[in-house]
């Protein structure tokens, strides 16, 4: 994949995150784009559904593996703002996505190499490629501007 193409679906990613910031969710976007170039985007739905497990991540994983009707998303990458946290990333190691690529580093709960660092996880059968950093400066400015208006 191109560095162009990560960069827009990146921005899709932003956007899905504005989109949580003005509903009052904490501002994280994913797209979800499989191997057959099908694109998922979503944002954290926590508050809206009452679900800790509603992130944006794990929303698009489960509507990719609802439309291909599988589990697993061998080829496919996953484009979040914030990098993800233990849930989220194992999610992705379950499902064999094949790059992961965030925004921000989350220093609270990040699982690919912030916190935790699954991939660094010895005897696993699958680990993704990671690519953290990407577009990071919007993905925190807008998650400081959320928790400053929210605390």
């Amino acid at each position: 994949m191109t560095e162009s193409a990560r960069l827009e679906y990146m921005e899709v990613a932003l956007k899905e995150a504005r989109s949580a910031f003005d509903r009052g969710e904490v501002p994280v976007g994913a797209v979800l784009v499989t191997s057959d170039g099908t694109v998922f985007s979503d944002s954290n739905r926590t508050r809206e559904m009452g679900k800790p497990w509603a992130h944006a991540e794990h929303l698009v994983i489960d509507q990719a593996c609802n439309a291909m009707g599988d589990w697993r998303l061998s080829g496919a990458s996953l484009f979040t703002t914030l990098e993800p946290c233990v849930m989220c990333a194992g999610l992705v190691l379950l499902t064999r996505i094949s790059l992961v690529v965030y925004g921000a580093w989350d220093k609270r709960f990040g699982a690919f190499g912030s916190v935790a660092d699954l991939e660094a996880m010895p005897h696993l059968n699958h680990y993704p490629r990671v690519l953290g950093g990407v577009l990071a400066d919007e993905s925190s400015r807008l998650l400081k501007e959320f928790f400053r208006n929210h605390r």
